[in-house]
């Protein structure tokens, strides 16, 4: 499917600075306690000195405020992070003065104690004791009844029951939590180098024994061990453009790569390790995740491999376009997550509290570069059945309708002689394609699939696109002024265009 509309604006790369927060201009002023004069009644203070007012630090503000973008870790702009100090000096605690008393060297004399005072005092505490008795057997015994519910007398009476209750069993530690998860899913996270190399490969004749003279660091990102014997799952746009891979398991085990197969509109890519009895990390089902489920993210940002994060499940479904040097690329049915992503852990996996990989990290939501919290993965469902494929020698394919396709808006409707003003104008419908078994026709605007609406064509293709190969649609669209409907099955677009 294409879509005729204005090419999608170039992917920004991410800047690596760093902002500093923003510092309270709050002062916590040091007073000393008030001594006393060695009388009493009469006692002086002592003001402490005023300290001149706090002028906070100023900084430069930015000419121009940046709307944050969606973007994509570029192997080709990746610069090392500045470094910056992260001490925190807290300002003195306020001291407040402390009231003193001295006693008086001439304590008063004693008056003689009296004999009905006690006897009074004794009566009371009986009277008090009761009560305070009487009051707690009333609230241990729930009003003197063995009964949960309160009964009332008479014939309009009703009997009043406490209102259900939904109670929590909160699970282990956190931290116990994430050290197990960590310790499990670590074995198959693996740092991946990407190089050129003007001459000689990675271990060439024209440099040195270890090949560092020919090669220049192109990018790096992260990836995921999927089988024994050295199938390696990571995003496309991590070896885009690389003519050496090396993949580092850990500081003293690593292995020259090779790419098996990749598919760019997917943005994912299978690398291959001439090794066996490797640990295959365990797959998930990405159709169980729940929002709000605990996550942990595990790779290599900025090169720091053996990197985790944890967070929770923000957001599902979050599904975008993006172009890029080999056309537009479809990311579909996303997992949003607050587990810090940064550049470097593309490729990388986001494992559930099981351990079991549930997406590949990808895509971040950022005006700076790096983390902001709004981090997205590609589901493992879908990642894997492009894996398995690549795997199998197969021509990757993908769930195809066969229409070009235009979005409609209140600007163009009139012009398209559409009666909606969103939705997804079909300009042209190829021959035997599944959308022409299906009865669709030229000008017909689809406005839902399934029970998803359907606002531009871009969000056509992208729900497409989250679908496999076989599956049955239902699409809702408009023709003469009249709502129709529509199932179609979806085809495979590796024989076909559009």
């Amino acid at each position: 499917m294409t879509e005729q509309q204005d090419p999608l604006p170039q992917l920004e790369s991410p800047s690596m600075q760093q902002q500093s927060p923003q510092e309270s201009s709050g002062i916590a002023q040091q007073q000393s306690p008030q001594e006393s004069s060695g009388m009493p009644q009469q006692q002086s203070f002592t003001a402490p000195p005023q300290q001149a007012p706090y002028s906070p630090p100023s900084y430069p503000m930015p000419s121009q405020q940046v709307e944050p973008t969606t973007q994509t870790y570029n192997p080709y702009t990746y610069q090392q992070p500045q470094a910056h100090y992260a001490a925190y000096s807290p300002q003195p605690p306020m001291q407040q003065h402390v009231a003193t008393h001295q006693a008086s060297t001439n304590p008063p004399t004693p008056k003689k104690p009296s004999k009905v005072l006690p006897l009074i005092m004794g009566v009371l505490g009986v009277f008090i004791g009761a009560l305070i008795t009487a009051g707690i057997l009333f609230i241990v015994t729930d009003g003197y009844s063995s009964g949960n519910q309160v009964a009332a007398t008479g014939s309009d009476s009703t009997a009043v029951t406490s209102p259900t209750s939904i109670t929590i069993n909160p699970p282990a530690e956190d931290s116990t939590l994430a050290e197990a998860v960590a310790a499990k899913t670590l074995p198959s996270v693996v740092n991946i180098d990407v190089y050129t190399s003007a001459s000689g490969g990675l271990y060439g004749d024209s440099g040195s024994s270890d090949g560092t003279d020919s090669l220049q660091e192109y990018g790096l990102g992260s990836g995921v061990v999927i089988s024994t014997d050295g199938y390696i799952l990571t995003n496309y746009h991590v070896v885009e453009g690389g003519t050496e891979y090396l993949v580092r398991f850990d500081q003293s085990t690593q292995y020259k790569a090779t790419v098996v197969g990749q598919d760019p509109s997917s943005d994912l890519a299978v690398l291959k390790v001439d090794a066996t009895g490797l640990t295959p990390i365990e797959i998930g089902d990405s159709s169980q995740v729940k929002v709000g489920e605990w996550v942990m993210a595990l790779g290599s940002p900025f090169g720091l491999d053996k990197s985790v994060s944890s967070g929770i499940v923000s957001a599902l479904f979050r599904s975008t376009t993006m172009e890029s040097t080999t056309g537009v690329n479809f990311y579909a049915n996303m997992i949003q997550t607050d587990a810090a992503i940064n550049p470097g852990n593309s490729g990388g996996a986001l494992v559930n509290s099981k351990g079991e990989l549930i997406g590949i990290n990808t895509l971040i939501s950022s005006s700076s570069g790096a983390s902001a919290g709004v981090g997205f993965a590609i589901p493992s469902n879908y990642a894997m059945n492009i894996a398995q494929q690549i795997m199998d020698g197969k021509v990757v394919e993908h769930a195809y309708l066969g229409v070009q396709l235009r979005s409609v808006d209140a600007g163009n409707a009139s012009s398209l002689n559409s009666t909606v003003d969103t939705g997804a104008y079909i300009g042209v419908i190829m021959q035997g394609s599944p959308a022409e078994k299906a009865g669709l026709k030229v000008g017909d605007v689809i406005t839902k699939l399934d029970d998803t609406p359907i606002s531009s064509a871009a969000e056509l293709v992208i729900n497409i696109r989250g679908h496999l190969v076989g599956d049955k649609v239902t699409l809702e669209f408009e023709r003469d002024g009249k709502t129709q409907t529509a199932t179609v099955v979806l085809g495979s677009d590796s024989s076909n265009n559009g």
